[in-house]
């Protein structure tokens, strides 16, 4: 028995879980939110204990040391050495990293030099890989890669139509996200459902604040709607998705503002929270959008650019096995899962209203006479770092 620490840093906030594995058990888990603010929030939850508390948090490594503090203080752990494996959450490895890595001082090197492919993420990361691996110097250090599971997609899915030189020279590319989460619940799809990976195609709708869908082909990634940034896609709480890049030259000569402001813009003042002017948290657009047109229309507008993606998918699979939601919203607000699927009863999917009303569980949730079974399964990306970590220790240890 182990205790592995599953860690996902952004860039002001570091997220938390304490696995003892194997067994999955999750001893505590938290996070700190606004790191670099004199009011940063920071959230504990053991089995004995539940507490909030507001304080000044300069940087990751201050996190990373009050995090550390709060597990002995609140006895979680009796000595930080019973943490034997830290597993980071990256973000965009691009095409360097395949499959979680131990993390030594070569692969940090590698790491640092794909900051370029997620400024807004990747940092934050580093950070906290450095930060605890000064504290705990001992511990395994593990990079889980959210864009290794899109690394099967193949080269017509993954190459712009520009010019081919910067695809070759640059890396120019669709590298797709929320690879962590992807891999969890088609993990879990094919055990609950009793499917053989190889023969499976699914379409996979993590929608959460960031939200994405993907095609799997034959068990594997086979498309991503997030290409080479997270802002594209489909519309999300904060951020646009697919825009017409003309549009953004526009904005700036109307604007006057440069391009760095009209990227802020895409990302954090669009999507659901751009268009109703209200709000980005569906759970609020859902208790006012009837009487609310701009509330209604970023409603559709999410649901709109979804089924395309899934119109689309279904167009390139050929055969989909099942439709599978995750994610925030995609597990627990069921009227949107039946909006998404009523516009898809041209390709036979027909969702069960009465079976829909299930939230944050693993679900069928599809009509017996479906083309394509629907369900419902919560992600777990904590568990999915953890039991990567568990692996890689496994083999650290026999060698």
């Amino acid at each position: 028995m182990i205790k592995i620490l599953a860690v996902n840093a952004g860039s002001s906030t570091l997220k938390w879980k304490l696995f003892q594995m194997p067994g999955a058990e999750v001893i505590a888990k938290g996070q700190i939110e606004r790191i670099g603010f004199q009011n940063a929030q920071l959230s504990v939850v053991t089995k004995e204990n539940e507490f909030c508390e507001e304080l000044a948090i300069e940087n990751h490594q201050q996190a990373v040391d009050k995090l550390l503090v709060i597990l002995t203080e609140y006895q979680v752990v009796d000595r930080l050495d019973e943490i034997k494996g830290i597993g980071h959450r990256f973000v965009n490895g691009a095409g360097h990293f395949s499959s979680s890595v131990v993390i030594d001082e070569d692969v940090l090197d590698e790491m640092e030099k794909l900051i370029e492919f997620a400024p807004l993420h990747n940092p934050a990361n580093i950070m906290a890989i450095k930060a605890f691996k000064a504290e705990l110097p001992n511990a395994l250090s593990v990079a889980v890669f959210d864009t290794g599971f899109h690394q099967t997609i193949p080269e017509e899915n993954t190459v712009y139509a520009i010019p081919y030189e910067y695809y070759q020279k640059f890396h120019v590319q669709k590298f797709g996200a929320h690879g962590i989460s992807y891999r969890y619940v088609l993990q879990r799809f094919l055990k609950v459902a009793g499917r053989e990976r190889a023969k499976t195609n699914a379409i996979i709708l993590h929608l959460g604040s960031g939200a994405s869908v993907c095609a799997i082909r034959n068990g594997r990634s086979f498309d991503t709607s997030m290409g080479f940034s997270p802002v594209s896609g489909i519309a999300m709480q904060t951020r646009s998705g697919d825009v017409d890049p003309s549009m953004l030259i526009y904005l700036e000569n109307k604007l006057g503002v440069n391009s760095q402001a009209v990227l802020q813009m895409l990302n954090n003042k669009s999507g659901i929270l751009g268009i109703s002017g209200v709000s980005s948290d569906m759970r609020e657009i859902m208790e006012i959008h009837k009487e609310n047109a701009r509330a209604d229309l970023a409603l559709r507008i999410f649901v709109n650019r979804i089924v395309k993606y899934i119109g689309a998918y279904a167009a390139e699979l050929g055969r989909v096995d099942a439709l599978i939601f995750t994610g925030g919203i995609g597990e627990n607000i069921p009227y949107v899962r039946k909006l998404i699927c009523d516009k898809l009863t041209i390709f036979g999917i027909k969702i069960d209203n009465n079976l829909n009303e299930v939230k944050s569980k693993e679900a069928r949730v599809s009509m017996p006479d479906s083309k394509s079974e629907i369900w419902t399964i919560p992600t777990n990306e904590e568990l999915m770092i953890a039991e990567d970590v568990e692996k890689l220790y496994g083999k650290v240890k026999a060698n």
